[in-house]
Order: structure tokens, then C-alpha cells, then sequence
């Protein structure tokens, strides 16, 4: 980096992204959120999070804290020819398995260690340092990846990087305790929305299953349509996915690739984050250890296929799959009984109103998975193992609720 420009400055930040995407972007691979909207609003502050690849470090932030000058780095080795004995013995010095024993490096110096998302935990503490960032964003992509291109290596991949994500939320460097302190409420807030985004999971898995089984009870939660409280919901609900999708389409999307992404975010919910929530609270007791996998990018000329038609890849029994069925299925039905109700009934409860829309939401997000669970004959349908068990679960749900004794709201 020029040594003119604030010494302050540690890294610059390109946004990462894809080719070989597909017209509708049906993974939300692209990841517009993280890789464009976000780094443009945390730019304003002290500059947007390392995101793992397509970025400049300046060499100094590996190894110092920032400071009012930068002098030029001078290295006696740098004059030696590249096959001088001295170089080679650097060289092999340094690509040994025991170089950093007994060093500060993941603590203090290079990459931090600690977590599974390490470019987001060294941006963090660097941040925390002192160090400065900026994210510049050209119109041709400087850097180019490869997204997943079947449904289950894509929630693989996501839970991953949720548990690497608590991992930091959690650890003795926390944002809402060091980062507060450090960086200030702003930036703080801006890494405690990476860092907890796996707790996600609860008010989506609870949106995604309570609501439903009570409406089959006949239980409304909800306010009456005649209540306050109703044009309450529907205004928070409307303004907060209006907002988002603007923010979506202003940073350059298109109207059908936010429709995944908000699709793609409740899947991950009651999902891949659900299960890196709940694998990241076994480790913390001891009880079980999270292994790392690569995500596989091979590419399956079927699968390609497939995925170039905008069709969701499912093809594997996966147990990340089963409460997408599972939810897929209660919801279905709870929006049909809703319906009866309506139909039948002269007059419905009003809190039943919501119910019954949010059901009806949730299944037109569910297309995909009845698509894969009964229409499709292809490699990519829904497993008949996860189909069934899905079946039985929703089933012994049902009958625990239908017992359970019924409490009037």
C-alpha cells in the first residue's frame, strides 16, 4: 500500500464475488448482504470485516500495532538471490510444522486462531487495534470464487461458519465487552450482527412452528383484527421487508434473487443455524467436537444442470433437511385447517387472521421442498427416507399438541 496514505490503514476489503451463479440465485450464494450492502454502511465507520479473501493487507498489521508512521520495510534477504543457501534454510525454516511453537503467532502476530471464521476473528481484533479498513468496489469484480451449487453443501458450509461466528461471540474478546471498549457502540454492534446471527434461529424456528400448531389447537396468539396491536404486526412486517429489499435492489440486485435470499435466511434458520447453535452449546459442555469439512465445489454435470434451471438440489438424506420438511409440512397443513376454518365458520378470531397469513407465507417459501418431496422424479428430489420421517415427525408433533390442554390468549 502507498506508505502516504494513513498509517492507520490496514487493509482494503473487495467484495467477493461469483461466477457461474444462476439467473435467480437460488442459494442466495452471491451473498449480496455480507459482500455489498453491509461493508458499504460499515465503511463510514472504521471500514467493512475481512470476508476471507479479495483483500490488500499492509504487511504491518500481522505483526504491529498501528502507528503515527510506517516506516519502509527492509530486509537483508531481500537482496540475496533466490537460490542463496541462506534463503533456502529461511524458507525451510519457515514451512516447518514447528515454526510457530513457541511464538506469538495467531495470538498476536498473522492470522488469529480461535475460531473457525478466521478472517472475520483477525479483522475483529485488528479493528480492536486500531486498524482501519475501506472496501472498494469496481465495476469489473477483481476477484472471482466458485458458490456451492447443491442445497446441502450450502447449509454445510453455513453451519460452519455459524459456529465459528458463536465461536467469537462467546469467546473472552466478545464485541459487546472488548469491542464496546475498543471500537466504539457502532462497530461493536456491526460485529455483535455477524457474531450472534446464529441465535437467529430461535425467533425463526419458534415463527416457523408455534403460530402454526396453535392455530390447528384453535388458539389465537395474535391481536384481533380490530386491535391496535394488529396494524402493529402488519406494519413491522411490511416495513422491515420493504426496507430490506430496497437496500437489495439499490446496491445493484434484482427483485427475484432477493426473493431467494429472504427465502435462503429462513431456511438457514431453522437449520444450519439451529444446528450450529445447538453443536457450539454441546462443545461449550464437553460433550461433543465440531469437526471441520471443505466444502465440496466439484462440480456434478446433472447437478449443474439442475442448478442452471434454477431447481434446488436436495439429493442426499441429510438431517439438515428434516426440519425444512418437517416445517414445510406442518405449515401446509395448518394454513388448509386455517382455511376450513374460515370457510366454515360465519366468524374466525382475529388473531387467527395472522395465523393463518403467516402459514401461507411460509409454504409459498416451502414450494421448493413439496416440489422435491412429491413432484420430482430427478436425482436432486427429496430423499423418501426424510420425506417419511419428516411425515411421522410432524405427526407425533401434532398429537403432543393435541393433547396438551388447550389455553385461551
Amino acid at each position: 500500500m502507498d506508505p502516504e496514505m494513513d498509517p492507520n490503514l490496514g487493509f482494503v476489503q473487495f467484495p467477493q464475488s461469483f461466477h457461474g451463479i444462476n439467473k435467480n440465485d437460488i442459494y442466495c450464494g452471491e451473498n449480496r448482504h455480507v459482500y455489498h450492502i453491509h461493508p458499504i454502511g460499515m465503511d463510514g465507520l472504521a471500514g467493512p470485516i475481512h470476508v476471507g479473501t479479495g483483500c490488500f493487507f499492509r504487511r504491518q498489521v500481522f505483526s504491529d500495532a498501528p502507528s503515527g508512521t510506517c516506516p519502509p520495510i527492509s530486509d537483508r534477504l531481500l537482496t540475496k538471490p533466490i537460490r542463496d543457501k541462506e534463503i533456502l534454510a529461511s524458507a525451510h525454516h519457515v514451512a516447518a510444522w514447528d515454526y510457530e511453537n513457541q511464538t506469538t503467532w495467531g495470538t498476536k502476530m498473522g492470522y488469529r486462531y480461535g475460531s473457525l471464521v478466521e478472517d472475520f476473528y483477525t479483522s475483529y481484533l485488528l479493528h480492536c487495534q486500531g486498524w482501519k479498513s475501506i472496501f472498494c468496489n469496481p465495476k469489473r469484480p477483481a476477484f472471482l470464487g466458485k458458490a456451492p451449487i447443491t442445497l446441502n453443501e450450502y447449509l454445510n458450509q453455513s453451519k460452519r461458519w455459524g459456529m465459528g461466528l458463536l465461536e467469537v461471540g462467546f469467546c473472552n474478546h466478545s464485541p459487546i465487552f472488548l469491542g464496546l471498549m475498543m471500537m466504539g457502540p457502532l462497530m461493536a454492534i456491526c460485529y455483535a450482527n455477524y457474531a450472534f446471527r446464529p441465535l437467529w434461529s430461535i425467533p425463526i424456528t419458534i415463527y416457523a412452528f408455534l403460530p402454526q400448531l396453535a392455530l390447528l389447537k384453535g388458539v389465537s396468539i395474535f391481536p384481533k383484527v380490530s386491535e391496535a396491536w394488529f396494524i402493529l404486526y402488519i406494519f413491522l412486517f411490511v416495513g422491515a421487508y420493504t426496507q430490506d429489499c430496497l437496500d437489495f435492489i439499490l446496491c445493484g440486485g434484482r427483485i427475484q434473487r432477493w426473493w431467494s435470499c429472504q427465502r435462503t435466511w429462513m431456511m438457514r434458520g431453522i437449520s444450519c443455524f439451529l444446528f450450529s447453535s445447538a453443536e457450539y452449546l454441546l462443545k461449550s459442555f464437553g460433550i461433543s467436537q465440531f469437526g471441520f469439512n471443505v466444502t465440496n465445489k466439484v462440480v456434478d454435470e446433472e447437478q449443474s444442470e439442475r442448478y442452471k434451471k434454477g431447481i434446488f438440489e436436495f439429493g442426499v438424506s441429510s438431517p439438515l433437511f428434516l426440519p425444512l420438511t418437517t416445517a414445510a409440512i406442518i405449515n401446509l397443513v395448518s394454513f388448509l385447517w386455517g382455511m376450513v376454518l374460515f370457510f366454515k365458520q360465519k366468524s374466525i378470531g382475529g388473531g387467527l387472521v395472522l395465523q393463518i397469513l403467516l402459514s401461507g407465507f411460509v409454504m409459498v417459501n416451502c414450494w421448493p421442498i413439496y416440489e422435491a418431496m412429491i413432484l420430482r422424479t430427478d436425482g436432486g428430489r427429496m430423499p423418501t427416507r426424510t420425506t417419511i420421517t419428516s411425515i411421522f415427525l410432524s405427526l407425533a408433533i401434532y398429537i403432543i399438541v393435541s393433547v396438551t390442554p388447550k389455553i385461551t390468549l
